[in-house]
């Protein structure tokens, strides 16, 4: 990366998101605060599945932006030979509703994407370790998609982010913006840094928003009212076991890869009313649940192998009120830039590298253009 003015920047979150904004603003040559709530990786990267994909019917610029999401991680990959954490072995839709799954290889195909209806019988030549006998007669496979376990990533950048010279600031409690007035240049009320929960300050050039979740609550109480759809969700990791699965399984019941050490990652949706999120913060599960999943693994696994939840992690999963990402400088709060999506994993890499980059070099990225905050038509809470 070509050197730029020397620039200090604080992230707030300690996320894939938030480590990979920083690691990208260390590389640029600026100076950098990562200052967690918590520890670093205790939020959603830790209970996500992470089926890196860009064959969910999205839109044209969303596609775009995941695709180079996912060519990030293959550079990761080559550069890293051998890891665990991080595969490229294709991908496995299969529906009740036949005409879903169709539909869905039709619009993969109309924008190129990878995508090969297989039957039953020839299911087992590219995807090992599936129980022919759960299959549909027709099955979708798409060959280029992949999988990274969060946690093992979070761990790689903020090995990264400490040989770089990063500070890092755990356990800061709820932080919050601080302001202060514009510029005749801006006009307005810039952010000038933050405060932690504990009353420290710090004053930077650039703060990023990357609470997950929580991002639509550190930007309402600096008068940014953001659109969240944020809901419940859980990912549960199995014992080791010997299962022979290299694809991402995306079924009716069950959604299912593999996990460093021989274990598998699962998650779904129909156990999520029995997931209730307390008055406290935290979260009560349903006991039955874990095992029911792991159950349903068993079934679609080779073999029936003994599937036993080794552990399981609720919280929110973080949703813009529309489904897209905000990506970019918010408007209303200028030096304020804010990384909230769903597609955490997908776009772990690259919404970092690009909001980076706008950060070093003062210019807006073409591909964050239909993301930005100013798509909702908000100005400041009055």
């Amino acid at each position: 990366m070509p050197s730029f003015p020397r620039r200090n920047a604080a992230v707030l979150g300690g996320g894939v998101l938030g480590l990979s904004t920083a690691v990208q603003l260390l590389r640029g040559g600026a100076q950098v605060l990562l200052v967690t709530e918590a520890e670093v990786g205790s939020g959603a990267s830790g209970r996500s599945l992470s089926w890196l994909n860009a064959g969910g019917g999205y839109g044209e610029d969303y596609y775009r932006l995941r695709l180079a999401g996912i060519d990030r991680y293959r550079t990761l990959l080559a550069q890293n030979p051998g890891i665990d954490w991080l595969a490229f072995d294709g991908g496995l839709y299969w529906d009740d509703d036949p005409v879903t799954v169709v539909e869905r290889h039709t619009q993969q195909t109309r924008q190129g994407y990878d995508a090969r209806m297989l039957d039953r019988a020839d299911v087992a030549d590219t995807a090992a370790g599936v129980e022919p006998g759960v299959l549909p007669q027709r099955v979708l496979a798409n060959p280029g998609e992949g999988w990274v376990s969060l946690p093992y990533l979070v761990r790689h950048l903020a090995e990264e982010f400490t040989l770089r010279g990063g500070t890092l600031l755990e356990h800061a409690g709820r932080c919050t913006l601080t302001r202060s007035a514009g510029t005749a240049d801006d006009g307005g009320v810039r952010v000038r840094g933050l405060r932690t929960a504990r009353g420290e300050e710090y004053a930077v050039d650039a703060v990023v928003v990357a609470c997950g979740a929580g991002t639509p609550a550190v930007l309402g109480e600096a008068g940014v009212q953001l659109p969240d759809a944020s809901d419940p969700a859980m990912l549960v990791i199995s014992e080791p076991v010997e299962h022979g699965l290299r694809a991402v399984l995306n079924t009716p019941r069950i959604s299912l890869r593999p996990h460093p050490g021989g274990r598998l990652a699962m998650d779904s949706t129909w156990y999520l009313d029995r997931v209730e999120r307390l008055g406290d913060g935290s979260w009560k599960v349903d006991p039955g649940i874990p095992a029911e999943l792991a159950e349903e693994a068993r079934r679609v696994l080779a073999g029936h192998p003994e599937v036993l939840a080794q552990s399981w992690h609720p919280g929110l999963k973080p949703v813009p009120g529309d489904g897209e990402p905000v990506l970019g400088e918010l408007a209303a709060l200028p030096g304020c830039w804010t990384v909230f999506t769903h597609s955490g994993a997908t776009l772990g890499l690259i919404a970092g590298e690009l909001v980076a980059g706008e950060i070093l070099t003062g210019r807006r990225h073409p591909l964050l253009a239909p993301f930005r905050a100013e798509r909702f038509g908000f100005g400041w809470d009055s």
